[in-house]
């Protein structure tokens, strides 16, 4: 690539940076966020309660300040400026909000940390900043304060949330939780570290390197893993080890703590996590979450975006191969899936469609680049600017997307995507001459923010690391040395593209064109039930597989090849399925009556709702519900009844559900079919997402489905419970009496 071109390119990022943060500022400021898709702000307690998500806004301006260096680095100075006169006088700390103590931490205070660092550098040669008096670094201080009740703990392990006003005290509504991520706890060290250095305060630090103390000792001593989740007080409640979600960053942060605080003890640390981790987790190019006790056994087949990171941190240990491997695999994730989905399988399918813009793949392609100096990673780095632009931006901004395989938008733009993605993406196509600072002389936190390496030349003001317990010393000849490429790859100019070669079918395989020809069946059976009745499962083209075989973690898989028919037909696992019930309730059947019924892979879980749904039956019209509902008015509130038949079970539902229906029961069209002489199966979707199908759907045989309308048209109102399994109700007990869980309008449910 030409330096025109990346100058070309460099130019684009920069004005997609403008739409997005200039969006911010527009619409959203002083909110959190950006609401990209309303064009307003996302203040939290005025929009609908979305969990643990919105304990990361604590109305403290959560975008600007996590922006703030990131205007430096692309060269934004007089926005910089700007943007901290607001940040000192336009936000306050003292809000009576529950936030994320981690979240607050790489967010805030890592922002706050980053943006003086580098007003301080800018006021330096007398030209800028000329007013500034560290009052980023005294809110930096006050937010730390603010944080530290959170580890007044048994363990020193820290809260997961706390109370900006109140801290973890019992009218704080913080201190209830007690399970906490392990990345949560150990990714505190590079922000309060460089805290207590910058303010000469020494309790930072001190409580930082305590909770990483905490999770060093309890790791898992046989296979040197850590758990998921553990309790604060003593031990794991997650017990699976991988290095994607809830770990990802505690590996990131020791490395990085030697980094940027010369003390050996964290490398020491890593070393050891590292070597297990390829010994168990690392199955190239898959890296798959096993369980610390039992790390030989992965304990599931997916894999989530997170994990992206990893070949970065790869990276900074010199170990480039399999940080090629790994990257290469999830860019071909990426082709077929124009972004990463937040969880993937091992046969590269989405298995949780979502993408919120994360920028864990554009870091990675940075670093492989900063190491290798191969152009290909600025034509990865291309592609990441191309698919934001066409499938991410919008009017205002740029929005997540909710599902990766129709492409639909979600409302929210985190606050991540400003701080990091426009940061990597623009050191990627930037000389270094380009840049208003070295960034060589500063540590990425894990929000990307900037923290100055000098800090390890500065004082500690603690005692530094209190555990005695002795770390094994490696002899793995470059466990504290980085090689050079010609020592791993000697009178090899071209290794990367060697490395690469080996996964460039990993997703598709060059295949001759074949003609598919589908079986015939009967009029108005689904296509797609047809086929499962016969064991065989028809994929989209860009999930399909058909052929090459290739070896991961031991065992023969599909590789997906695109055939040019459409489609391909591949024999179906064999797949139990779980029967659920239709039970009436209402007199005279008072529960006696249980129909046995088929589940759908789509709509409300019913196995995760033990008590089911309660509700009246209405046969809709048309009875196929294949048009408009005809009687939506009635419908409202009620269980419809729907004959299978003439379009897809997904098209039924989606008409039910605008017509307010609460739930769906499909009867089989099949004259004398049963439960009892014809097997279960599941109903399935239409190819496209059905995340939008919020009912609890169930299928009846014909002959199952004649007691039910026979009961209808005898006693006019029939109450009945779906139900994953068939309860016993008490004596004396009607259907006035029976708990149920109506589907709530908001909850999604995502087929496998």
């Amino acid at each position: 690539m030409t330096l025109k071109e990346k100058s070309v390119i460099r130019e684009q990022i920069l004005e997609m940076f403008d739409h997005a943060y200039g969006s911010y500022m527009k619409y959203a400021y002083p909110a959190d966020e950006l609401m990209p898709l309303s064009c307003r702000g996302r203040v939290r307690g005025q929009e609908p309660n979305r969990g643990d998500i919105d304990e990361s806004l604590g109305k403290f301006s959560l975008t600007l300040r996590n922006t703030l260096d990131t205007l430096v680095v692309l060269n934004k100075l007089d926005e910089f400026e700007d943007a901290v006169k607001k940040a000192v006088s336009d936000v306050r700390l003292d809000n009576d909000v529950v936030v994320s103590v981690f979240e607050t931490n790489i967010r805030v205070l890592g922002g706050l940390l980053g943006a003086h660092v580098m007003a301080d550098l800018l006021r330096e040669p007398g030209e800028r900043m000329q007013w500034y008096r560290d009052e980023l670094l005294h809110m930096a201080k006050e937010l730390g304060h603010r944080l530290l009740p959170a580890f007044n703990t048994t363990s020193g392990l820290p809260y997961p949330k706390v109370n900006l006003r109140y801290g973890v005290v019992k009218a704080s509504r913080a201190g209830t939780d007690s399970d906490t991520c392990t990345a949560c706890a150990g990714t505190m060290i590079l922000e309060f570290a460089a805290l207590s250095r910058l303010s000469g305060e020494s309790v930072f630090e001190e409580n930082a390197r305590k909770a990483l103390d905490v999770l060093w000792q309890r790791r898992q001593r046989g296979s040197d893993l850590v758990g998921t989740v553990i309790n604060i007080h003593n031990e794991w409640v997650r017990r699976d080890s991988g290095v994607g979600a809830g770990i990802d960053s505690y590996y990131e942060y020791l490395m990085k703590a030697y980094i940027l605080l010369g003390d050996s003890v964290f490398l020491d640390r890593f070393n050891v996590h590292y070597s297990a981790i390829m010994k168990y987790i690392s199955q190239p190019p898959l890296l798959l979450n096993v369980h610390m006790h039992n790390p030989t056994v992965s304990v599931r087949s997916w894999m989530d975006s997170l994990l992206a990171f990893f070949p970065g941190l790869q990276v900074l240990r010199g170990d480039l191969k399999p940080a090629i491997e790994t990257h290469e695999m999830l860019y071909q994730v990426t082709k077929q899936h124009k972004f990463l989905p937040e969880a993937f399988t091992t046969e590269f399918r989405v298995h949780w469609g979502q993408h919120l813009l994360r920028p864990e793949f554009a870091e990675s392609t940075y670093y492989l680049y900063k190491a290798t100096g191969d152009p290909y990673y600025l034509r990865v780095g291309q592609s990441i600017v191309e698919k934001l632009n066409a499938y991410a931006r919008v009017p205002c901004g740029f929005a997540a997307v909710q599902d990766v395989r129709t492409g639909i938008h979600e409302d929210r733009m985190d606050s991540f995507f400003l701080a990091e993605m426009f940061k990597y993406l623009y050191l990627l196509f930037s000389e270094k001459s380009q840049l208003p600072i070295d960034i060589d002389d500063y540590v990425f936190t894990t929000e990307a923010h900037l923290l100055p390496v000098s800090l390890s030349t500065t004082k500690p003001s603690c005692q530094g690391n209190n555990n005695t317990e002795a770390v094994p010393v490696f002899q793995d000849l470059f466990s504290h040395s980085c090689p050079s490429m010609e020592t791993l790859f000697p009178n090899n100019p071209s290794f990367a593209k060697t490395i690469r070669d080996g996964y460039k079918y990993l997703t598709g395989v060059p295949c001759p064109h074949r003609e598919i020809e589908l079986p015939l069946h009967e009029n108005g059976m689904e296509p797609l039930e047809f086929l499962k009745s016969m064991g065989i499962s028809l994929m989209p083209l860009n999930e399909a597989a058909r052929s090459s075989m290739q070896k991961v973690s031991g065992a023969e898989r599909s590789v997906p090849c695109e055939t040019g028919g459409g489609g391909h037909l591949q024999r179906a696992e064999e797949e139990v399925v779980v029967p659920h019930v239709v039970q009436l309730i209402s007199p005279p059947f008072l529960g006696r009556t249980v129909l046995t019924a088929g589940p759908a892979k789509f709509g409300m879980d019913l196995t995760k709702h033990e008590h089911g749904l309660k509700g009246s039956i209405l046969k809709a019209s048309p009875y196929t519900a294949c048009e408009e509902i005809a009687n939506a008015q009635e419908v409202k509130g009620q269980i419809a009844l729907v004959l299978r038949g003439d379009c897809m079970f997904a098209a039924k539902a989606r008409r039910l559900q605008e017509a307010g229906a609460i739930g769906v029961i499909f009867i089989d069209h099949h004259e004398g079919s049963n439960s009892e002489e014809t097997p279960l199966f599941q109903m399935v979707g239409d190819g496209d997402s059905t995340d939008d199908i919020r009912l609890p759907l169930v299928f009846l045989f014909s002959r199952e489905g004649a007691v039910l309308t026979a009961a209808l048209e005898e006693h006019q109102n029939v109450d009945v419970l779906l139900l994953p399994k068939e309860r016993q109700l008490e004596r004396g007990e009607d259907q006035s009496s029976v708990r149920c869980r109506q589907p709530r309008s908001g909850s999604l449910r995502r087929s496998s």
